[in-house]
This record gives structure tokens, sequence and C-alpha cells, in this order.
């Protein structure tokens, strides 16, 4: 299970995949994986999109 955030509203949820549709602002928007952004994981956390 991951992490997802909406680049629209910035709502969080963790599910499989991200929704068609955010729950909180009910748009279509893009959700960015944000599961794990810590150096043990391999990641930076400087994704440009959060």
């Amino acid at each position: 299970m991951g992490e997802w955030k909406c680049k629209e509203c910035g709502y969080n949820i963790k599910a499989d995949a991200p929704p068609e549709k955010c729950p909180a602002c009910d748009k279509k928007c893009e959700f960015v994986d944000t599961t794990c952004y810590i150096p043990d994981c391999g990641n930076t956390g400087k994704d440009p999109r959060l």
C-alpha cells in the first residue's frame, strides 16, 4: 500500500493506487506518490511536485 498526495489540494490518501477522482476536492487530479522520501528508501525527498 502506498501514500498518495493530490497535487491540486494536498489531500493525502493511503491506497494501492491513486483514485480516479480526489475525495477531498472532487476533481480529477494528478496524485504524487509520497510513500517514502527518506534516504533509507533511496529517495531524496526533493520531488518538485510536492
